[in-house]
């Protein structure tokens, strides 16, 4: 491994850990909601074992944002923003995720009725 590999498997560990511990979750519930074990989720995250692209896809899934997000540079306005928005409702029971949902389908098709007025 070349070292600027080197240095982007360990930009990336560091993303993900960083991104697990904002949304203040365990290893074990992501391994719980993801299928990966414990175990290599922590590998993963001090760089010390790659990650495949499915489980980046689980994991991107489990946290909000796309999977672009954690290869990126920069996380894009949408990622930070689905990123914020996934902190939030981490806590929420399924009833009151439901209840977003609707809301978020309400905005998107009262947002495009506008767009079709102008």
């Amino acid at each position: 491994m070349s070292v600027d590999e080197r240095a982007e498997a360990k930009r990336l560990a560091s993303r993900l850990r960083d991104t697990r511990e904002y949304l203040d979750l365990s290893q074990q519930f992501v391994a719980e909601q993801t299928g990966i074990p414990r175990s290599a989720i922590s590998d993963i995250e001090r760089g010390e074992r790659r990650v495949e692209s499915l489980e980046l896809k689980r994991l991107a899934h489990v946290y909000g944002v796309t999977a672009s997000y954690f290869l990126e540079d920069e996380p894009s306005d949408d990622d930070k923003q689905m990123w914020v928005l996934a902190r939030m409702i981490v806590d929420l029971d399924d009833d009151q995720r439901e209840e977003i949902r609707r809301f978020a389908n309400y905005l998107r098709h009262s947002a495009r009725r506008e767009r079709r007025r102008s």
